[in-house]
């Protein structure tokens, strides 16, 4: 494992000792009860959701509170994170069990994200609140280039709905299955508008699974005027 590629991935120096542990889940224990990175994934989420909400406060001074919690959410959440992660490909980097390995850690959404955040707070412990602000900036600051397209994902199947609405279209239909036992069930759903597909996704919940078929619904459809919203 090149640590060194990761580094200049992220276009940050951290202690190696400190990048060794963010990259430790709490899997790898098996092998000896080694530390793992929780403690600096709950460091990194606090720095993550400062830095997030100074930049959105100067950046956006017409939003309401109202509206700047809901950016600040979806900027934050496990989506947003683990897409960062993948950009570099930080699950390739992982310190994991072999089981957790086999049972696809590398790309699960919640571990890169907590990763990732690991890695906010070994930047903050090694070279200080800055050069993390930066971290952040980088992978995470380019969800803002669409406002509109985060207040609509802070609640994906309302803002179909009301998409749908505008456009005097049908209301969204959801069809859920799933499979697998109980302990480790797959959901799977896709939404209809009209008697045509337009979402459909697969995840390890049916809320996260309606959540992200509605997503890929709503780029499908257009997008309203502003004096369509204005009404």
């Amino acid at each position: 494992m090149n640590v060194d590629v990761l580094s200049t991935r992220l276009g940050v120096d951290i202690e190696p000792q400190l990048l060794e542990l963010a990259l430790t889940h709490r899997s790898f224990g098996e092998y000896g009860n080694k530390p793992n990175n929780e403690r600096l994934e709950f460091l990194g989420d606090s720095v993550l959701g400062v830095a997030i909400a100074a930049h959105i406060f100067k950046a956006f001074p017409r939003l309401s509170e109202s509206d700047l919690s809901k950016i600040k959410h979806v900027a934050q959440s496990t989506a947003t994170l683990a897409k960062a992660a993948r950009a570099v490909d930080l699950g390739s980097f992982l310190r994991l069990s072999r089981g957790a390995d086999v049972e696809g850690a590398r790309e699960n959404p919640s571990i890169l994200a907590d990763t990732f955040e690991a890695l906010i707070g070994a930047t903050f412990v090694s070279m200080g609140m800055e050069t993390a602000f930066r971290l952040i900036e980088t992978h995470i600051f380019p969800v803002f280039d669409d406002v509109d397209k985060l207040l609509e994902e802070y609640d994906p199947k309302q803002s179909l709905f009301e998409r749908t609405r505008l456009f005097e279209k049908g209301e969204p239909i959801y069809v859920n299955t799933h499979d697998g036992p109980v302990h480790a069930r797959t959901f799977f759903s896709s939404v209809t508008v009209d008697g045509v597909v337009l979402g459909s996704s697969t995840a390890r919940t049916k809320k996260l699974a309606e959540t992200q078929a509605a997503i890929e619904a709503l780029a499908k459809l257009p997008k309203p005027s502003a004096r369509q919203k204005a009404k």
